[in-house]
Formats: structure tokens, sequence, C-alpha cells
């Protein structure tokens, strides 16, 4: 929220030159600042990235302050106040125009089509939700970005798009929650709790539904994603005799980076008192 009130500082006075490079440097923070609300991988898209985090693109929020700054300056040049009740009737109002600008808009997102499409005919009631919050192993089920076989592929960190688990052709976000057989026993027990419907929508409708449902989602993400995870781990050490070339861990470039401006390092210095009956206390280095 501080970042926000920083971004949208003076909207009025700007909001109306919001052409599309200026567009394009608002929602270069926004999406840093929404992939680390919603814990997501940072490829994930702008819009996406939103969606998930329930903050309304920034440049929407710009535009409906204009209005409202507009219609609060024409009163004043009226000499007219505002009844005691309009200015919740106003606050609700904006809030009802910027969901619906921001759902038209999601309808021509480029990227994260399979969240969005989840998302956006329950977007009020996702943003506007009372229990569940978004982890890390959710947010990999709801993006399709994290250690399925076909992102990794995607990336170039895998040679194929199968699942390592059941040996299927091509292993997505929604494999590992609908289809995968290693994870039979846990989705036995999702359905129990969620029913039947396992289609990105059908479990954002769950988990909206009830605390109980988010729960079960939760706890379904996160035993198959870590153990995904292990066995991604897994074949990525250095003396797994059959993990690929294109599966060794590397060294990042910050710690790269990090190794190459440190300073050398100075040789121990040990200082030890002289011996003999004339030393006085004088020492030597070794």
């Amino acid at each position: 929220m501080v970042v926000r009130s920083m971004a949208l500082y003076g909207a009025p006075i700007w909001a109306e030159a919001l052409d599309a490079p200026n567009r394009a440097l608002l929602r270069r923070p926004q999406r840093i600042v929404a992939v680390r609300a919603c814990m997501a991988y940072r490829t994930v898209g702008h819009a996406a990235a939103c969606a998930l985090a329930g903050t309304p693109p920034w440049e929407i929020e710009a535009g409906v302050l204009a209005e409202a700054y507009r219609e609060r300056a024409e009163q004043r040049a009226r000499g007219e106040a505002p009844a005691p009740g309009e200015v919740a009737r106003s606050r609700a109002r904006r809030k009802r125009t910027t969901m619906e600008l921001w759902a038209a808009g999601l309808a021509d997102a480029k990227y994260g089509a399979r969240t969005i499409e989840a998302i956006r005919p329950r977007l009020s009631d996702w943003c506007g939700r009372r229990h569940g919050a978004i982890t890390y192993r959710i947010s990999q089920i709801l993006t399709g970005h994290g250690c399925f076989a076909r992102y990794l592929h995607r990336i170039r960190r895998e040679e194929t798009t199968s699942c390592h688990e059941c040996g299927a052709d091509e292993d997505t976000a929604q494999h590992t929650l609908q289809v995968c057989t290693a994870w039979s026993e846990e989705r036995r027990t999702l359905v129990a709790a969620i029913g039947d419907d396992l289609s990105l929508p059908g479990v954002i409708r769950a988990m909206l539904g009830s605390e109980g449902s988010w729960e079960a989602v939760s706890s379904f993400c996160e035993i198959t994603i870590s153990q995904k995870e292990e066995t991604e781990r897994e074949r990525e050490r250095e003396d797994n005799p059959l993990a690929p070339p294109l599966r060794r861990r590397r060294v990042g470039r910050r710690r790269r980076d990090f190794a190459a401006v440190l300073l050398p390092t100075k040789p121990c210095v040990r200082r030890r008192p002289l011996q003999g009956d004339n030393a006085g206390g004088a020492t030597e280095e070794s």
C-alpha cells in the first residue's frame, strides 16, 4: 500500500498522459510488488500477478482517482458540500467502477490466460474474501509456473515435457491437479473436501466457498509440490550420475558477481611475547 500511494501520487494531474510507454513504466514496479505479494515465480505476467494478489492495475486506479477529483472540484466550484452519506456512496461507486474496468481489461490479457480465466468471473469475491492466503505452492498450481516439466522445458531447465512421476507426455499444473496417478491418494482427499470439479475455475470457486475448502486445496498443493521439488533437487545434485548437464545446479549470477568483488584474504598475523630476560613485554609477529 505504501508503494501504491507513492505511485499514484498526483494521479489527477498525469492520468490523462498515460500512453503505452508510460503504462509500461507504471506496470513494471507493480508487477514486482504483486509477484512478491502472491509468492509467485518472477516469470508470472503483470495481469495474472495482479489478479492473484487482488490489486487492480495502477493505471486504472489513476483514471478513477482523476475522475473523482474532477467531480469534487466541480462541487467546490459551485460551493456545494457532499452530504454525510455521499462520501461513502462515492467511494463504493469508484470501487465498482475500478472492478468493472479491471475485469474488462483482463479479457484482453495476453499472458496468464489460464489463471485469469479462472479468477475473472469471481474477481470481486476473490479480492474481497475474508479467508485464505496465497502460498508459494498454491501460486504454482494456479499459475502453472513452477516445478512442472512443461514450464521447466520452456525455460530450458528440462530436456522434455514428460512427467517424471507418472510418465505422461506433458507435465503441467493441471496435470498434477487433475490427472497424474502419482497423487491419486491426495486427490481423493481433495475431492472429498471440494467436490469432483477439479478444473481451475471449479477449484477457485471451491476455495472461495469456505475456509475448509481453501485449506484442503492448500494441503494438496503443499504435499504434491513439495515432493516434486524434492525430486527436482535430487536431479540437480552434482553427484547424481544420471543427471544430464542441463539439470546441474548452476551458480547464480549474483553469487558470481559477489565473489568477483571480494577483497583478497589477508594472512593471519599472530603476536606472541618475546622470550628472554630483556623482552620487557615486547612481541614478535609470526
